[in-house]
C-alpha cells in the first residue's frame, strides 16, 4: 500500500543537491595520531589500495563538480577513486593549521597544555577555529550555488567544521562528528532546502571488501 503523497516527497527529496564527503587515505601520521596540517605526507599503500575501493562506492553518482584540498593526500585521494581528471583545487579546503603543534600527537599537546582542545583554543602560530570556520562557510556558499551533487576530498577535521556549518551549528561542534580515512560521508536536505541534514555519516562500508 502506498500513502499518499509519500512517493512524491521522496521523489522530491531525492532532488535537492547533495554535497558528498570524502577525508584523504591513510598516512602514517593518521595511524600514529600526530595532527597532520599543512605538512604534505603521501598515503600509505594501504591508504592507496582503500582509495581506488572509492571508485566503486562513487560510481553511477552524477557530481556536477568535483573539488579537492591542494594537498597530495586529497588530491591523490581523488586521483585514486577516478575523479582527478575532473577535480577543481579549492585552496579553502585545505586543512587546518596546526601551527606548533604539527606533527605532534594529542597526548603529547596536552602533556603541556593541559586540558587543550583544537575545537576550542585552536593552534599556537596557525589557526583559530574561526578562521578554519570561514575558510568552511566560504566553500558551502560555493558549493550552495551550484545546486547539484558536489564531491569533495579533504582532510578529518576541515571537514568536520564544515559539516556543522553546514547544519547552521557552532563550527566547535565538529568535535562531536569522528570521522575516519577513506569515509564517504553525505550532507542533504530533509524535505526543502531550509532544512539542511546529515544523511551519511563516516561509511566505510566501501573498504570491507
Amino acid at each position: 500500500m502506498t500513502i499518499p503523497g509519500a512517493e512524491t516527497e521522496a521523489t522530491q527529496v531525492r532532488t535537492l543537491p547533495r554535497v558528498y564527503l570524502v577525508r584523504h587515505g591513510e598516512t602514517v601520521w593518521s595511524l600514529s595520531g600526530q595532527h597532520t596540517g599543512r605538512r604534505d605526507l603521501p598515503l600509505t599503500g594501504h591508504g592507496e589500495a582503500n582509495a581506488r575501493r572509492l571508485a566503486n562506492r562513487l560510481a553511477g553518482i552524477h557530481f556536477k563538480q568535483v573539488l579537492t584540498s591542494p594537498l597530495a593526500r586529497a588530491m591523490r585521494t581523488c586521483e585514486l577513486a577516478g575523479c582527478g581528471a575532473s577535480a577543481i583545487v579549492d585552496p579553502d579546503l585545505i586543512e587546518w593549521d596546526y601551527g606548533t603543534y604539527e606533527g605532534k600527537t594529542r597526548a603529547q599537546i596536552r602533556s603541556e597544555r593541559p586540558g587543550w582542545e583544537i575545537f576550542r583554543d585552536g593552534c599556537p602560530q596557525g589557526e583559530l577555529l574561526a578562521q578554519v570556520a570561514a575558510r568552511a562557510d566560504r566553500v558551502l556558499a560555493r558549493v550552495r550555488a551550484i545546486g547539484s551533487d558536489v564531491l569533495i576530498f579533504s582532510s578529518g577535521h576541515l571537514l568536520r567544521v564544515l559539516a556543522a556549518r553546514w547544519l547552521g551549528l557552532d563550527a566547535s561542534l565538529g568535535r562531536y562528528l569522528l570521522l575516519d580515512t577513506t569515509a564517504v560521508s553525505e550532507l542533504a536536505y530533509q524535505r526543502d532546502l531550509s532544512e539542511p541534514a546529515i544523511r551519511l555519516w563516516n561509511d566505510q562500508r566501501h573498504l570491507a571488501a
